[in-house]
């Protein structure tokens, strides 16, 4: 892909990082500095991502911490491999112990949308399989960092305001303990304060010599569970103690000469391949013409028609996934791209708070991982004297017998997150992602057609101004989002609404891109604090 490294034309405060040895994209400059430190320190792209994604549970606590889920697409020694660490929801959480408890629903914050976490056996899963280094070295970082305190970065220091305005309104009395740790003071940490937890170090320290056990079956998953039954939960040592992050194998379909990788339900990646396949069919010439914009409105509506009526935990799906992106089912899906706006009938998508990540090393291996609390920092609850805060997972099961995605004890949720990864003719090109719920994949695709339709950069690629399907025929376009192109699309049948300027709803990613030299081309998001750390 050629492209000019000097050509920006959409606002941004960065230029595209180049490397030889390694690289590191992240949210949070302190996270991408301590994986590029695990490289230096003879580590490979594992190692890095390790050390990065256990900093980023420390310094970015309104989009993850030691409670997240995690996902990872890893390619090492010429081999792709994927790896899904979310948990399943507690073995005792019934429909029917729900309406007992008194919910016609998952509630959003407090104990009960709390599944089991699996970030942190997903950086022992991957240390044990591929990484170089001893695992309480990665984490040391990050043990450092809560012990001895860091300086809150900008956006994260907003999304915490946004965290403290809205549990402020929220009555469950597991929810005050988070302010003991994140409100010390009784309001969050402005940009450039010092924040520390010495609980959360200990917690990881904890973490790190029991290669993530001690949360699993030591004393914090006594703690977890003993603070559960206080306050009406459902997770239970047993539940935790069961957990097992799984090796998966990634799927992909063929774009414009490059294969896009994303991890098999019960992730949404499968949005990203159904909606390229859609795409693939039609030639494109301009970015910001009419007909490229409502094209991929349209294929991104479809895709997840498509994917909120079928994933769930893959063992009780009830479709064939080489079905859903076979080439029939693809061209008479694709029949329904018309000229004006249509409603292929789906589900309301939500907001989340998510971190994602992108390692290279000098060798060729590259890891692509995601972590999330869901819903900025998940349920509310810390558990106390840990440092632990935990997702909100479950929220997103239905209560509803009939659907597929149906809350039973120990399954799986549709899960929000998804890492990437580009490959060509076999070469692995790189590790992308963009964090944020449900614009995700739709983030995904206009990105990934930046680069491969329209010839942009990487860094111009995610600096572009953004569109979001949010439900039925309404699209939420950026403040920088073309006046012209909005009002077209507004003619076209979508209702189109502008989002306020500093908007955090429109995605943060990270990209890392090798080219046929060998040379690493890193690009991090104007919507975040992210930074590239290369070598």
């Amino acid at each position: 892909m050629n492209y000019d490294p000097l050509a920006y034309p959409y606002a941004s405060r960065r230029s595209l990082v180049y490397g030889a040895k390694g690289m590191v994209a992240t949210s949070q400059p302190l996270a991408a500095q301590a994986g590029l430190d695990m490289l230096k320190q003879g580590g490979n792209a594992v190692d890095a991502a390790v050390a990065a994604a256990a900093c980023l549970a420390v310094v970015e606590p309104s989009g993850n911490g030691i409670g997240s889920d995690a996902f990872a697409i890893v390619h090492m020694d010429k081999k792709m491999y994927g790896l899904n660490s979310s948990g399943p929801a507690p073995r005792s959480l019934t429909i029917e112990a729900l309406k007992k408890a008194g919910y016609d629903r998952i509630p959003k914050f407090g104990l009960i949308p709390v599944t089991v976490p699996g970030a942190p056996a997903a950086w022992a899963a991957l240390s044990r399989r591929f990484g170089r280094l001893p695992f309480p070295q990665l984490l040391k970082p990050a043990i450092e960092y809560a012990e001895q305190g860091f300086a809150v970065s900008p956006v994260i220091s907003r999304l915490w305001q946004n965290s403290f305005d809205l549990y402020q309104a929220q009555t469950d009395p597991a929810i005050r303990p988070w302010f003991d740790l994140f409100a010390p003071q009784g309001r969050p940490p402005q940009a450039g304060e010092i924040w520390r937890s010495p609980e959360q170090a200990a917690s990881l320290a904890l973490i790190a010599e029991t290669e993530g056990q001690a949360l699993y079956g030591g004393v914090l998953a006594e703690k977890i569970s003993a603070f559960a039954r206080e306050h009406g939960g459902f997770l239970t040592v047993e539940d935790l103690a069961a957990f097992q992050p799984e090796w998966v194998q990634p799927l992909s379909v063929n774009y414009r000469g490059y294969d896009v990788w994303e991890l098999p339900p019960n992730g949404q990646g499968l949005v990203v391949l159904l909606a390229l396949n859609l795409l693939q069919g039609f030639d494109f010439t301009g970015r910001e013409s009419l007909t490229a914009c409502h094209r991929q409105i349209e294929a991104v509506k479809l895709a997840f028609a498509d994917a909120l009526a079928h994933i769930t935990d893959p063992k009780m799906m009830h479709i064939n996934i080489e079905t859903l992106l076979s080439e029939a089912y693809t061209v008479e899906r694709r029949k329904q791209i018309t000229k004006t706006a249509q409603i292929p009938g789906s589900g309301r998508p939500h907001n989340g708070g998510t971190v994602y990540l992108a390692s290279a090393d000098g060798e060729g291996n590259m890891v692509s991982f995601i972590q999330s609390n869901f819903h900025g920092f998940g349920s509310g609850v810390v558990i106390p004297g840990t440092g632990i805060s935990l997702q909100n997972r479950g929220y997103n099961f239905s209560a509803d017998p009939g659907h597929v995605n149906c809350l039973a004890p120990g399954k799986r949720t549709y899960h929000t997150i998804i890492p990437g990864f580009i490959t060509k003719d076999g070469r692995p090109v790189g590790p992308f992602g963009v964090m944020g719920g449900y614009i995700q994949p739709q983030a995904q695709v206009q990105v990934l057609m930046n680069i491969l339709d329209f010839g942009l950069n990487p860094q111009a690629a995610l600096d572009a101004p953004r569109w979001q399907w949010l439900e039925g025929n309404k699209v939420e376009v950026e403040a920088s989002f073309p006046d012209s192109l909005a009002e077209e699309l507004l003619q076209s049948g979508h209702q189109i609404v502008r989002g306020p300027a500093g908007a955090t709803t429109f995605g943060r990613g990270q990209l890392i891109w090798r080219d046929d030299r060998g040379v690493l081309t890193g690009a991090t998001e104007p919507r975040t604090d992210g930074t590239v750390a290369v070598w």
